[in-house]
């Protein structure tokens, strides 16, 4: 009885990790829930690009936007734990949880996988609008209380969030205009229809160097690398406000561990390779990579302390 057992508990051994060992063995489909050009959809497309060569496995990119990323959160969300539907996110994740009646995912029951990247918010006017810093920018606004309009890619996304706090503490009134995505708002930005904005430095200084947008501001409390000289919001007065973004991979709930740990030390591989370190510090995004416990700490971190800012600031997204 005893060497039939040992027999089964060997076959059943063989059999777990031949299954391991196949992952895997279709496509993976990273799932970004914003619009092509944002720092997830670089950092989703440069990473999935380097994993396929590696795992020699195709992987397919899926943008998915809307209603601040909730639409393309709720599709991993619901779907199978197997580690072939994977989630490219961002801090949205959290913030949306604490601004929303009501979420269509759990951001504490999604398998973290590991931390990506840190981003910098920059921001930016359209070149009508008399201001060439921040201090000019609120004398401005209080001048003409209600006569300026800023956008953002959607309710309860970090561009919103930020421009709401920077309006609590200089105590002015702009108007919000919300987008389904970042395009459509750095179109009408570009285009004087709206004249403010926060976005991240990798998008907004294409359009600077252009000279079709001015850069008042440049990460939150320190300056951006990749704009050395333009201040940040610390420098200007702004020190309580944390806009840096910060951006991860998770999957549905239950993600097997061992898929966790393969995908893991792929993201950090990947991220930590001088050349891909280097394109995307370019586009103002700076590699960061941690365990899946530290990325679910970040993640219960954020819910508290943004939590808290919503309230403190009596923030609505509904």
């Amino acid at each position: 009885m005893k060497h039939l057992i040992a027999i089964l508990l060997l076959f059943g051994a063989a059999g777990t990790g031949s299954a391991q060992a196949q992952y895997p063995n279709r496509p993976i489909k990273l799932v970004v829930p914003f619009t092509p050009g944002t720092g997830i959809d670089i950092l989703a497309r440069t990473w999935g690009q380097k994993l396929q060569e590696k795992l020699k496995s195709p992987v397919v990119i899926e943008n998915r936007p809307g209603a601040s990323g909730n639409i393309g959160t709720e599709a991993v969300a619901k779907a199978q734990a197997d580690g072939y539907t994977l989630l490219f996110t961002a801090t949205t994740l959290v913030q949306s949880a604490v601004l929303f009646k009501s979420v269509p995912y759990d951001p504490k029951g999604m398998t973290p996988i590991g931390l990506a990247a840190i981003g910098n918010l920059s921001l930016v006017a359209n070149p009508s609008v008399p201001a060439k810093n921040v201090a000019e920018l609120v004398a401005l606004a209080k001048a003409q209380p209600g006569k300026l309009n800023y956008a953002s890619p959607g309710n309860a996304t970090p561009h919103h969030l930020a421009m709401e706090l920077l309006k609590l503490h200089f105590g002015v009134n702009l108007v919000h205009v919300p987008y389904k995505g970042t395009a459509g708002a750095v179109t009408d930005l570009l285009g004087g229809q709206i004249q403010l904005m926060f976005l991240p430095v990798h998008v907004a200084l294409p359009q600077v160097l252009a000279g079709k947008l001015n850069m008042l501001a440049s990460g939150g409390a320190q300056r951006s690398p990749v704009t050395p000289d333009v201040p940040s919001l610390a420098e200007a007065g702004v020190k309580d406000i944390d806009v840096d973004i910060w951006y991860a991979l998770l999957g549905p709930a239950g993600l097997p561990r061992d898929v966790v740990a393969l995908l893991n030390a792929e993201l950090a591989s990947i991220l930590h390779d001088p050349e891909t370190r280097a394109g995307l510090l370019k586009q103002g995004l700076a590699p960061k990579t941690g365990t899946p416990a530290e990325l679910s700490k970040l993640i219960d971190t954020d819910l508290e302390r943004w939590g808290r800012v919503v309230r403190e600031a009596r923030i609505s997204a509904d």
